[in-house]
């Protein structure tokens, strides 16, 4: 089924469909492409932001490790986050989160001093695909590697959590769990790691005002997790494929809301995966990061044969996407 390619190239298509509509309400997105949103790749290639981008400097870094250690991997990330700031192809409006935080690792700072203490934005988790889709790593790993890649640029602990339960979400349906079961099995991860804060890959990143623990730190970020997939339980109680996903779980700017509307998105359409990419590019959010992340989810539990025939000739980046494909297929 080749389910890592299918994640990987889900991920860019959902961007490239979103990366025009980003900035628009849904009543412009949807006289320019009808109420379905947007459901062709526009342009040869067709162009993806810096939420592929990103998320190929992950691949990358996790691709060159030696080991899954913090102190192995943060280095290999430093460096392709500091690549891909400095690139002329980093000209797709990136977060300033990301580069301000990036700035700070050029300075020389450690991780979490130039980490940007209060942001939970989408930065955190639209780039994390490629944890969830790495073969044969225990959930402790996933949880730490997830935790670590968000914490370099957004130092929120819902931050953090959200992007470990992105990366799970993707795991899970990689190994084949259905769809439909991933919002219960988000809540179960969720519950069993309140209060679990992983010093080995964090260091004293719970170190700031407002947290007297690190167990307290990091509670805050599950428990904004676990609301908002209360929210999302309530919207597919009563599902309704014509609404903008966005006024039931978000609008995708912070990151457990990417994750929650992106889910949203896939599980409106689990049986038309273009659909639902685009309904998440027709929506009044983030446009571009959620159908990235829907696009990540309905690949990872399908394959590459979720994806109309030719796209992945399309696509910007094509051949770095199919490498890490093959690599962890």
């Amino acid at each position: 089924m080749r389910r890592a390619s299918g994640s990987l190239f889900g991920l860019a298509y959902g961007d490239a469909l979103g990366k025009p509509t980003e900035f628009l309400d849904v009543a412009a997105i949807e006289a320019r492409y009808g109420p379905g949103g947007p459901r062709e790749l526009e342009g040869d290639p067709a162009l993806v932001t810096d939420d592929t981008q990103m998320a190929i400097a992950v691949a990358d870094g996790l691709l060159a490790a030696q080991s899954w250690a913090p102190e192995v991997v943060e280095p290999l990330w430093r460096t392709r986050f500091l690549e891909w700031a400095r690139s002329p192809e980093n000209d797709r409006a990136p977060g300033m989160t990301c580069m301000r935080a990036i700035a700070g690792l050029e300075d020389g700072y450690r991780w979490q001093r130039a980490t940007i203490a209060g942001s939970k934005g989408c930065g955190a988790n639209m780039r994390v695909t490629p944890v969830g889709l790495l073969p044969d790593i225990d959930d402790d790993t996933l949880a730490g590697l997830s935790q670590l890649q968000a914490g370099m640029t957004h130092g929120h602990p819902t931050a953090l959590t959200a992007s470990e339960l992105t990366a799970y979400a993707t795991r899970v349906l990689r190994d084949g769990a259905p769809l439909r079961d991933v919002p219960a099995l988000l809540r179960a991860r969720a519950d069993s790691q309140r209060g679990v804060y992983r010093e080995e890959w964090l260091g004293d990143l719970w170190e700031r005002p407002g947290a007297s623990t690190p167990d307290e730190y990091i509670d805050r970020g599950w428990v904004e997790c676990l609301d908002v997939l209360d929210r999302l339980d309530a919207a597919l109680a009563a599902p309704d494929r014509a609404a903008d996903p966005c006024l039931a779980t978000g609008a995708g700017w912070i990151a457990e809301e990417a994750l929650a509307t992106a889910l949203h998105c896939a599980l409106l359409f689990p049986d038309d995966p273009v659909a639902a990419l685009g309904r998440a590019a027709a929506t009044s959010g983030d446009s571009d990061s959620i159908a990235a992340l829907a696009g990540a989810f309905l690949g990872a539990a399908l394959g590459m044969s979720a994806w109309p025939d030719g796209w992945d000739h399309r696509i910007e980046y094509a051949d770095r996407l199919s490498a890490f494909g093959a690599a962890w297929d």
